[in-house]
């Protein structure tokens, strides 16, 4: 169901004014804007990155390990999910994967800048794409699957973020959510990137059932490459480097050597084993059906 984002009645459609509040939704590019003061820039990321990036990720050891245990992750929890939101879709990468393992289901990307739904456009043609705010998403109980990946340490409001998230979600679908971890990981590569936090396991779980939701799995991830980031991290606060696009540019054989290794780690994840430590983490969470939460 569609939602007016400033008094939260029910809309017909994105091209009818609001009947309660008279709101209006814009257009920005060809896409439906919901956010449209924001869609140019804001202190969340910079949009400048977005064409940069769609040309590592796809090579990126990072990237694809992450795409893998993505997909993964909602093959075994959500398996027979048919419509799915990825809030913050940035370039398309992720989003074009699920495509690709889920090509019957119907899929909408949302993005704040509207640089990024550009380059996302070209990646995956079949989706829907719009422009929003996070902390306002237009639904209630539309999507089987929302998902946000490296989205909400972003914003300040996560916890506003998550409640939207939970209203967004049919009763009985999930959320499927990563972050970066550990707040000793902090560096100047955090800065570039606009984080305004890494997490913590209790602090994310904390946030994630207080909007309601049922944890069902949660495990770190780049576990085994820890030390090396760590390393990286450290000698990087001492060089005094900054992050951005230029640090993903690696080695051809250190990327494959690191590629490797963390698909032998998401064999453990596989396996169930939740990895206690490492850069990021997965969460996958359920919205369980009214009956259910009473019990």
């Amino acid at each position: 169901m569609l939602i007016c984002t400033v008094c939260s009645a029910r809309l017909q459609n994105v091209t009818t004014p609001c009947s309660a509040c008279g709101t209006c939704v814009a257009t920005r590019d060809g896409f439906t804007a919901w956010a449209p003061e924001l869609a140019d820039s804001n202190d969340g990321f910079r949009a400048e990155y977005f064409s940069d990036l769609a040309q590592v990720e796809s090579e990126h050891f990072w990237f694809r390990a992450r795409n893998a245990l993505i997909i993964w992750a909602l093959k075994k929890y959500f398996q027979d999910f048919r419509h799915l939101l990825e809030v913050g879709c940035g370039s398309g990468f992720v989003l074009s994967g699920i495509a690709e393992a889920f090509p019957q289901a119907k899929l909408v990307g949302s993005e704040i800048f509207v640089a990024g739904l550009q380059v996302a456009a070209r990646r995956v043609p079949q989706a829907l794409l719009v422009q929003m705010d996070a902390r306002r998403l237009p639904y209630a109980e539309e999507f089987d699957v929302v998902a946000a990946f490296d989205v909400i340490e972003h914003i300040d409001e996560d916890e506003i973020v998550l409640q939207n998230f939970f209203r967004a979600i049919k009763p009985g679908g999930g959320c499927v959510i990563t972050v970066p971890q550990h707040k000793w990981l902090w560096s100047p590569v955090d800065e570039e990137a606009c984080h305004k936090r890494r997490y913590t396991a209790r602090e994310l779980h904390s946030k994630i059932e207080a909007a309601g939701f049922k944890i069902l799995r949660s495990t770190s991830f780049v576990t085994l490459l820890l030390p090396a980031m760590l390393a990286s991290r450290l000698m990087d606060k001492r060089a005094g480097k900054s992050g951005g696009v230029d640090s993903l540019r690696m080695n051809k054989v250190i990327n494959r050597l690191f590629g490797a290794i963390l698909f032998c780690e998401q064999l453990m994840i596989k396996l169930g084993f939740n990895w206690p430590l490492g850069g990021s983490r997965l969460v996958i969470a359920q919205k369980m059906p009214a009956a259910q939460n009473q019990t």
